[in-house]
């Protein structure tokens, strides 16, 4: 198509290269999916604010990545949805809508690291500190904690999309299923020096400010339990970091995949399937792997399915 075809305000999107024949059933996959991750990461969140024995700080901290992983699917996973339904010619939206989506892209990809920065903080002052753990983590704390996980990548995203959307714009062409900075800097024709240097210092700042206080804070515990004698607690220590560790090296290295292959236009397609499993497979995985760790999920899950195979049993 060509450029002139389309307004100013008017982006042409580059969906998936799906055959037709597959369309529908991807669309019902990711439909199922999409629909356990929001009652699965909402459910959790209600079942904790509405019982007061989780209103502790581990948990009440865990509802900032449930909400973040609603955000981020909800982002992504409905857009998905209307263009595996939408003809090539119609993947269309306006650049407003793309500035808004790319900020809410990174801002979900930012949080996802400052959320695990404050939950590993909870579990170095549980473990390290736990005669101090309830004078330090206070309601206050988590609190200041959780607005601190949000504002700092609010500010720091805020720069990076304004970054772009000053520049102007010769292109309208999308390489993507979906808006993101990239995308957004890419369109223009003028020297983007400045938005790599911003793009690189800010990826530098999150990522080493997250790698380095999350590997000094398990390397503090692993001494810590080293030092223990109590099984109990190195056990209960060692369940709750294996967790979040395999959590936070999933984060990881969907992210670098993406990362590396958008230096890489020849394998578009592998960065959008990449781009679409982060914004799938982890927002569902930490629901399972956090939510089945509290007692309580455990019961009425188990009571779930306890009176759905009552049901059959009777109805047979």
């Amino acid at each position: 198509m060509e450029n002139s075809t389309f307004g100013k305000d008017i982006l042409i999107l580059e969906g998936f290269n799906i055959p037709s024949q597959s369309c529908i059933p991807s669309f019902i996959l990711l439909l199922i999916v999409y629909i356990f991750i929001m009652v699965s990461n909402i459910g959790l969140v209600a079942l904790i604010f509405r019982n007061s024995g989780l209103h502790q700080p581990m948990y009440l901290l865990l509802c900032n990545m449930s909400i973040n992983d609603v955000f981020g699917a909800s982002i992504i996973i409905p857009h998905v949805l209307r263009d595996l339904l939408t003809p090539d010619s119609q993947r269309v939206i306006r650049y407003m809508d793309c500035v808004v989506q790319a900020f809410c892209v990174h801002l979900h990809a930012s949080a996802s690291h400052t959320v695990l920065m404050i939950m590993a903080f909870d579990r170095y002052v549980a473990i390290c500190n736990p005669l101090r753990y309830s004078t330090i983590m206070t309601h206050r704390m988590v609190l200041g904690l959780s607005v601190w996980a949000w504002a700092i990548p609010f500010l720091m995203v805020g720069i990076l999309i304004g970054l772009s959307v000053r520049l102007s714009r010769c292109r309208w062409i999308i390489v993507h299923f979906s808006c993101d900075n990239a995308s957004l800097f890419k369109l223009s024709c003028e020297s983007v020096l400045i938005n790599n240097i911003y793009g690189l210092g800010y990826t530098v700042v999150l990522l080493g400010s997250s790698i380095g206080s999350v590997t000094l804070t398990y390397l503090r515990i692993a001494m810590v339990c080293l030092r223990s004698k109590n099984k109990t607690l190195n056990s209960k220590a060692l369940q709750t970091c294996v967790t979040h560790l395999a959590v936070y090296a999933i984060l990881l290295v969907s992210g670098f995949i993406i990362v590396i292959l958008h230096r890489f236009p020849k394998l578009a397609a592998h960065r959008k399937v990449a781009s679409v499993m982060g914004h799938v497979v982890l927002p569902a995985l930490n629901a399972l792997i956090y939510g089945l760790q509290i007692k309580e999920v455990r019961q009425r899950v188990m009571a779930l399915f306890h009176k759905s195979k009552v049901a059959s049993m009777d109805a047979k």
